[in-house]
């Protein structure tokens, strides 16, 4: 327990600033045994406490952003128990055949974050393409979420009228939607790993909050290649369990 704890700190505190947490928790999360399926299913409860605390954190950046909020949240609710009911769907055996590519996957797009936000900003009709990407989103972010925070922060540049900061308050809230909606579906499934979850929990919530508020003055650059870095030998290790 101890050790979700910690794994929720520095979950709660990366999806702050950077991004991509559930490369952290989520591997430890599947290290000590807990099934896959139940794994991912944790991991998104686990993170509902950290996604509450972010976003009160920068509350202050939210400030005119109620209507972009609106525009989203229908579908980020609906993409996520979308994902979520797929996730229930899938036998244990077949998601931890998918967790390496999951992982590598959630790697590669917080590799790339500036790449991918730059082609987002070049897409024309920006609030209709940000209401589809979003939906897609919601979906992976229901049934695994590595690097969803990225993905919507790329999506953000596709109808953000403020920095940088403000898109991260705004993601906050929509992530804070994702795994609510889908922990709620996946908890009346039976899926979730309940003394795990509250660990987690728990650390997210202080990291996040503590995070968020301290994110003004780090370095957001050298934290992502640091959780690419702990992504990249995460995903190796689970590869070389599970595929060889």
């Amino acid at each position: 327990m101890a050790i979700f704890f910690v794994a929720g700190i520095l979950s709660g505190g990366v999806n702050a600033v950077a991004g991509g947490g559930s490369l952290v928790s989520f591997p430890i999360l599947l290290a000590s045994g807990i099934p896959s399926v139940s794994s991912s299913a944790t991991n998104t409860a686990a993170q509902v406490a950290g996604g509450i605390s972010g976003a009160w954190g920068l509350r202050d950046r939210l400030k005119g952003q109620g209507k972009r909020i609106g525009e989203l949240m229908l579908v980020t609710v609906l993409g996520a128990v979308a994902g979520a009911l797929l996730l229930s769907q899938t036998k244990d055996e077949d998601f931890s055949n998918l967790v390496p590519i999951l992982i590598f996957l959630g790697v590669l797009v917080l590799a790339l974050k500036p790449v991918i936000a730059a082609r987002f900003q070049r897409v024309k009709q920006g609030l209709v393409w940000a209401i589809l990407l979003q939906l897609a989103i919601s979906i992976y972010g229901g049934y695994f979420g590595a690097g969803m925070g990225i993905l919507m922060l790329a999506v953000l540049g596709l109808v953000s009228t403020g920095d940088t900061h403000d898109d991260n308050a705004l993601k906050n809230v929509l992530g804070l939607g994702i795994n609510f909606s889908a922990a709620v579906f996946l908890a009346f499934k039976g899926a979730i790993s309940w003394g795990p979850a509250i660990a987690v929990s728990v650390g997210s919530l202080l990291g996040a909050y503590g995070t968020a508020r301290a994110s003004l003055r780090m370095n957001p650059e050298l934290l992502r290649w640091l959780v690419v870095s702990y992504g990249v030998i995460m995903g190796g290790y689970f590869a070389y369990r599970t595929w060889f």
